[in-house]
């Protein structure tokens, strides 16, 4: 029988990357100049989206790889009790690789492998948590792309103050901390939900 995926662990893992990133950040900003740690925040927050990606890529497949019947319950197709870990990541990515559009997307994607009422769902759709994924997504975009539109979402994220960039606005009042503490906080409650 295959190893079951343990989403405990990979919330662990998550949490520990998170205080990584934070703790690279604070070290690496003394003595950088103003655009510089801007940058380094936007780097921050990149790999902050990342690592929770792979935080939420894990969790899915764990909670596929544990429990087969909630898969055939969302799709309605009759599945082996036991599907191993790259099944369950084929399954979920179609062989490409994991991508979501913000939390509302996030939520539209985890509906598709469990029901409504699976911990991760509701775990993701409580009010807690909506700004600090709502500004993962954003900020990482506009990161990543500096795009006009991922600019304009970025300022919807950030209830409309000025930004420069990502990074900019980040690096002032604990704000990378401050997401990445909530954010935090949700993978513990993941951690406390899964059976394994």
């Amino acid at each position: 029988m295959p190893r079951k995926k343990s989403v405990k662990h990979s919330a662990q893992v998550f949490r520990a990357a998170a205080d990584s990133i934070t703790t690279f950040l604070t070290t690496i900003s003394k003595n950088q100049s103003k655009e510089y740690v801007s940058w380094i925040y936007s780097y921050g927050i990149i790999v902050l989206y990342r690592e929770f990606e792979s935080m939420m890529l894990d969790a899915l497949v764990g909670a596929i790889n544990n429990d087969g019947a909630t898969l055939s319950e969302t799709t309605g197709v009759d599945f082996p009790k036991h599907l191993t870990d790259e099944v369950c990541e084929f399954i979920i990515t179609g062989g490409g690789y994991f991508d979501f559009r913000g939390r509302g997307g996030l939520i539209k994607v985890l509906k598709r492998f469990v029901p409504n009422d699976h911990y991760l769902v509701t775990i993701i759709k409580k009010d807690t948590y909506a700004p600090a994924l709502t500004r993962l997504s954003a900020l990482r975009n506009f990161g990543a792309h500096e795009s006009d539109p991922s600019k304009r979402a970025a300022l919807e994220a950030i209830d409309g103050l000025r930004i420069k960039s990502s990074g900019a606005w980040l690096k002032c009042n604990n704000r990378f901390t401050t997401i990445a503490n909530k954010l935090k906080d949700l993978a513990t409650e993941i951690e406390n939900a899964a059976p394994y």
